[in-house]
């Protein structure tokens, strides 16, 4: 499988930038309230139809999918575009995957097929702005919105099987909302995620500077993830330099039982899902009852 990518830019040159642009805004250079808003969505998604070498290789063989729905915080029509990867046992359980920031849905295709080697059917989703979405500016409320476009569309064509729910990174916190607002959820799992956006902010290295009350775009994942009714699998990186480890860790324990944390020894913010995959093997069969012989959950 293709080495995953790393980030566009250290971190720590990535946080300055966040932290100047929150600084600004709050000093009233940047125009008002609106010009800040758009400019930490540009921030924390950072949209467009950019991918990497591994993820297009591994994306080949995928099947396109089309999402058409009205959304409703936009007024208008939406199209969003998916990778498809089914399993041959039409009893198999779907999975929607829910992507992190800068990649579209290709950069996700090694993940993909690690999860599908896991035993389910995966569908990957574009929020509007990236790939070939509806091109948007994208917000939190848009992209939950895309993705219950997307939970719906795995309802409807995939009506008795159980579905879950996999977020990466900014993804975990998407997911984390859209299980706690569903019923049908039949397990959620997060990789590399965070309580809080304003908690990110508050471990960069100007994190002490009184951001918060600018931040417009919360991701508030530790609020919403106790009223997740669904098993849930926190897994984070050792060695995961862009969100830290305490961060997984603390929203995992806002969560209820039953629930697992599985820490990858040496996994990057990038990595963890390959680096890991044993320790996943094992904690989705334990936790779900997918894939070798289930084992009591952990606490």
């Amino acid at each position: 499988m293709p080495t995953e990518p790393r980030p566009a830019m250290p971190p720590r040159w990535r946080a300055r930038t966040a932290l100047a642009t929150l600084a600004l805004a709050g000093a009233g250079l940047l125009g008002g309230c609106a010009t800040l808003d758009e400019k930490q969505r540009e921030w924390i998604f950072q949209p467009g139809a950019r991918t990497w070498a591994g993820g297009q290789a591994a994306a080949q063989g995928m099947q396109d999918v089309w999402i058409d729905f009205h959304s409703a915080e936009a007024g208008q029509a939406a199209r969003l575009h998916g990778l498809w990867l089914a399993q041959p046992q039409a009893d198999a359980p779907v999975l929607l995957y829910l992507h992190g920031a800068r990649f579209d849905v290709r950069g996700s295709a090694p993940r993909m097929r690690r999860l599908h080697e896991l035993g389910f059917a995966v569908l990957a989703v574009d929020y509007r702005g990236f790939g070939q979405s509806t091109p948007a500016l994208p917000s939190e409320t848009l992209a939950h919105e895309d993705a219950q476009a997307a939970w719906r569309w795995l309802a409807a064509q995939h009506p008795q099987a159980r579905r879950y729910l996999f977020g990466h990174s900014l993804g975990g916190a998407i997911a984390v909302r859209l299980a706690a607002e569903t019923a049908d959820v039949a397990g959620l799992m997060v990789e590399g995620s965070f309580t809080s956006i304003p908690d990110v902010v508050k471990n960069f290295e100007y994190g002490w500077l009184p951001l918060a009350p600018l931040i417009t775009q919360c991701f508030d994942a530790a609020e919403r993830i106790a009223a997740v009714k669904a098993p849930v699998l926190v897994v984070h990186g050792s060695a995961d330099r862009l969100i830290p480890p305490a961060l997984g860790q603390a929203l995992f324990e806002r969560a209820t039982a039953p629930k697992r944390f599985v820490l990858v020894e040496g996994g990057s913010h990038h990595n963890t899902n390959s680096v890991g995959l044993a320790q996943y093997r094992e904690a989705v069969a334990g936790l779900f009852g997918i894939g070798l012989r289930a084992t009591s959950p952990g606490p």
